[in-house]
């Protein structure tokens, strides 16, 4: 089964909704403060995990009560962040996607990690992916087929996660790349647009990050 975290991070509410009407067999992990936007929506999660300084008491006390939701709770002192450990609980349930809402915000710090965690679900042939209103990002390792009807939005942003990701060719993209490289530093692979209804992005070494944005 596919995974829903909802992190604490911001959320609109609208958008969130939206997506849960068109996504409702999933596996849902509350973190924390997320729990608040699942109480707006009236939405029962499966497990919550957290260190439970942020969210409401209330909001809190109220899910505590359904015995059908599992709590995983975590002292505050600790090596990984919520978000974290939220991932690598939908890792050992063996989702079969992971989905993230709520990773990006105000804390720059948390949305910069939120990203670079989501190789621990790479590494393990997961596809992952954190979703806000306006942004659709993942990892790639080496190659994947594009659709430009079910891409997120016009731009499609190429980024290094590791320090050069090297033989990179894009097919059907405005700014083609041949058998090229991206290093660490440079804003090279920075919103690129589909002039095709098919594209394609192929790599031959490191690991990509990609971002499909709308305004």
């Amino acid at each position: 089964m596919e995974a829903l975290i909802i992190a604490g991070g911001e959320i609109n509410i609208e958008s969130l909704e939206k997506y849960w009407k068109e996504n409702k067999e999933k596996n849902i992990i509350a973190v924390d403060k997320g729990l608040e936007a699942l109480y707006q929506l009236s939405i029962v999660p499966n497990h919550v995990v957290g260190d439970f300084d942020s969210v409401s008491t209330e909001i809190l006390e109220y899910y505590k009560k359904n015995p059908q939701i599992v709590f995983h709770n975590y002292n505050s002192e600790k090596d990984n962040t919520d978000t974290d450990i939220a991932l690598e609980l939908a890792i050992s349930l063996r989702s079969s996607a992971i989905t993230i809402v709520g990773a990006l915000g105000k804390r720059m710090d948390h949305a910069l990690a939120n990203i670079h965690i989501l190789k621990e679900a790479l590494e393990e042939g997961i596809p992952c992916e954190i979703l806000d209103e306006h942004n659709r990002i993942y990892l790639i390792k080496n190659k994947i087929k594009m659709k430009k009807n079910q891409t997120y939005g016009k731009y499609i942003s190429l980024i290094p996660l590791t320090s050069t990701v090297e033989g990179i060719t894009l097919t059907g993209f405005k700014y083609p790349l041949v058998d090229d490289s991206l290093a660490i530093g440079k804003s090279l692979g920075i919103s690129n647009e589909m002039i095709e209804e098919e594209a394609t992005i192929k790599i031959k070494k490191g690991i990509l990050i990609i971002i499909e944005s709308r305004d």
